[in-house]
């Protein structure tokens, strides 16, 4: 799944525990996970913010 936030793609896989990946390809090292793709999409937003802040 590809989704925007705060401007940035994210892309959204499931892997094969069943948690779902969100990954910000723009931004170096920019991903969070979730139970669920709603709960990796909220996080996500959260680890944008500490990825650009330690840039």
């Amino acid at each position: 799944m590809k989704f925007k936030s705060s401007g940035f793609t994210v892309l959204v896989e499931q892997d094969e525990d069943g948690m779902y990946i969100a990954t910000v390809p723009d931004i170096s090292g920019c991903y969070t996970q979730g139970k669920t793709a709603e709960q990796a999409m909220e996080r996500v937003k959260e680890a944008i913010q500490v990825c650009l802040e330690a840039e």
